[in-house]
């Protein structure tokens, strides 16, 4: 796949819920555009960590801290960037926002059925437990409608949500 320059006003947060994927769309997002993949599951603190592994929900204070870490390593790649963040409060998308003017959000849409069951797959290989997805569906504020926003269905396979992407980068 040939690499596709992506200048920093399409540096792009790929966000969702829990189980949604972004750590693989991330992934291979960084790597079709050559760019650096932020993987914000990396930047939690080892509170906020413990926290989740308990099976205790982040709050807003909680989340501040990271979000203010993930906006810095935006700000730090001039050349763009790809983050993975759940970003699911407007309040956190603009926190984002404000780092990295232009910043765009790929939002995974995905149903709490579905959600459930990807995080319960994985469990024990994650610090996220299944039974804190509803809690992430209860705190999500669809970006839907907000600019630079693209909506994809999270259950598509991998290759086309990137060329879905990559087409969205590429249009006006």
């Amino acid at each position: 796949m040939p690499k596709l320059y992506v200048p920093k006003q399409y540096s792009t947060v790929v966000m969702g819920v829990s189980g949604c994927g972004k750590s693989s769309l991330g992934a291979a997002l960084a790597l079709a555009a050559g760019l650096p993949l932020i993987e914000g599951d990396d930047f939690h603190s080892a509170e906020n960590v413990s926290k989740m592994r308990a099976g205790i929900a982040l709050t807003d204070a909680d989340r501040a801290g990271w979000l203010a870490t993930l906006g810095a390593e935006l700000a730090r790649r001039p050349e763009g960037a790809v983050l993975t963040c759940s970003a699911l409060k407007r309040d956190y998308r603009e926190r984002l926002r404000a780092a990295a003017p232009g910043l765009r959000f790929v939002f995974l849409a995905l149903t709490p059925a579905e959600a459930e069951r990807r995080v319960a797959a994985r469990a024990g290989a994650h610090m996220f437990p299944a039974s804190l997805v509803a809690n992430q569906f209860a705190t999500l504020e669809s970006p839907v409608g907000e600019p630079g926003v693209l909506a994809v269905d999270a259950t598509a396979p991998l290759p086309e949500l990137v060329a879905q992407v990559r087409a969205w980068w590429a249009g006006p």
